[in-house]
């Protein structure tokens, strides 16, 4: 069920992915969608914030309610280029965000299916449809290479 909205918005968070690479953040990008326009978007800014919580979905969430003046997200989409954790699934959750699609799996955080899967976790009041694997294999380059990059820092320091 790949149609041409999710491609597109997922470019979108691709872009942001890049923001934060450029940043030196790990490349993780997301926006909000309602009515097939963004209302938030945001890049990881965890290092430059020094702040844990500075997910790319978390600013992109905290953009979409300044939009809307209100912390329910009802009928809106969340695109981000890498399953979200724990804490960015359980805000969508409570922001009852609609549909999650995102691109790469995360095999060490991932709470969309690959660790725990909190948006379809039946004991919470509100359930998120998921779609995965849009860019996936773009969004998986960019973190391979952001990942080599710093181990080679390391390696160059040491």
């Amino acid at each position: 069920m790949i149609d041409y909205n999710f491609e597109y918005f997922m470019n979108m968070a691709f872009q942001e992915a890049n923001l934060a690479y450029q940043e030196d953040e790990v490349p993780v990008g997301a926006v909000i969608v309602f009515e097939n326009k963004i209302i938030g978007r945001g890049h990881n800014q965890t290092i430059q914030l020094h702040d844990a919580t500075a997910h790319a979905e978390m600013i992109a969430l905290s953009a979409a309610y300044n939009h809307f003046g209100d912390w329910r997200l009802e009928n809106c989409d969340l695109y981000c280029t890498l399953e979200p954790c724990t804490m960015c699934a359980g805000a969508a959750v409570l922001s009852r965000i609609n549909r999650i699609i995102y691109g790469a799996r995360d095999p060490k955080f991932g709470a969309c299916g690959s660790i725990f899967n909190v948006p379809t976790e039946k004991k919470l009041n509100h359930r998120i449809e998921v779609i995965s694997g849009i860019m996936k294999d773009e969004i998986s380059a960019l973190m391979k290479q952001f990942f080599a990059e710093i181990r080679n820092k390391k390696e160059q320091i040491n």
